[in-house]
């Protein structure tokens, strides 16, 4: 009998969850991440059981979770154990960045997240999690939508006080903040509380840098050395760089990132193979489902 398996993607912004039977989808539904999240583990394990529930009346034979703030085995394991006493069902969880070399048809490899945030994840040696960056928006978050954001009002705030008003990320932040007024850049910013508000002004950003702003330019290329860097980070600490891969609604609809990305990450480390995700980050979540449900056959059968 085929095995019923159900995978989530919890971004920062939105919650994906899939159901299949074998090769039979059964449930596809994408919800606000906002709309159940509240930061404190047993209204989240809640949150997750109710829309998996909302989704399939059958429990699943595993369910895989990839969690965006889940950032060490030891917040992976509490979500783990919440979620398996709400559901009754086997539960593995992992960071949401760790979805996107299964759903890439890898073993193994780097996941690398720029969306809302960013984060890169890999498995040492000894398979414990390592994680570089996804320190949030405020701290870090280097080469994600809101620290795009961030990083080009910086750098219009330092062309306007050296007296430079002549560059295309000038006119094309304050357009998509709605203010004719460079001083209010900061205010109308501050008036956007959260990485996702901030976030979805980076397509100025880049639209900006097409149009050949020099500054949006060196926003874009420094996002991505940003991001290239936590490769080589997770590779000192033992990570396996053969494998690359990028996802997140950034690097999917901004090639300029990518492109930058991958020649920033083979500048130190040629052999690495750097790919971007075309498929549904959800499917790295039922891949893991079905290894893991593998390997409890593997070890009822020893």
């Amino acid at each position: 009998m085929d095995r019923l398996v159900a995978g989530m993607d919890v971004g920062g912004t939105k919650t994906q969850v899939m159901v299949l039977r074998g090769d039979l989808p059964l449930a596809d539904v994408t919800v606000p991440t906002s709309t159940w999240r509240t930061w404190r583990l047993a209204g989240d394990a809640r949150g997750l059981a109710d829309l998996l529930r909302s989704a399939t009346p059958e429990l699943p034979d595993c369910l895989a979770v990839g969690a965006h703030g889940c950032d060490s085995d030891a917040q992976c394991r509490e979500l783990q154990t919440a979620l398996e006493q709400e559901l009754e069902c086997p539960v593995v969880v992992v960071n949401d960045s760790e979805l996107l070399v299964p759903a890439a048809g890898y073993e193994a490899g780097i996941g690398v997240v720029s969306g809302t945030g960013s984060i890169a994840v890999a498995r040492g040696r000894n398979g414990q999690m390592l994680a570089a960056g996804g320190w949030g928006w405020i701290l870090g978050d280097e080469g994600s939508a809101a620290a795009i954001v961030r990083e080009a009002a910086k750098a219009v705030r330092g062309a306007l006080d050296r007296g430079r008003s002549d560059d295309p990320l000038i006119a094309a932040l304050l357009a998509t903040l709605e203010t004719n007024e460079a001083t209010k850049l900061g205010r109308r910013l501050n008036e956007g509380r959260g990485a996702a508000e901030w976030g979805r002004h980076a397509g100025a950003v880049f639209m900006a840098a097409e149009n050949g702003s020099t500054l949006a330019l060196k926003v874009v290329y420094d996002g991505a050395q940003a991001l290239a860097d936590l490769v080589k980070i997770l590779s000192d600490r033992g990570a396996d760089a053969a494998t690359v891969v990028a996802g997140g609604a950034v690097f999917a609809g901004q090639p300029l990132l990518f492109n930058a990305f991958r020649a920033a990450v083979l500048a130190c480390s040629p052999a690495s193979e750097v790919v971007l995700l075309t498929k549904e980050p959800v499917l790295g979540a039922i891949a893991i489902a079905r290894r893991a449900i593998a390997g409890s056959q593997s070890q009822l059968a020893i």
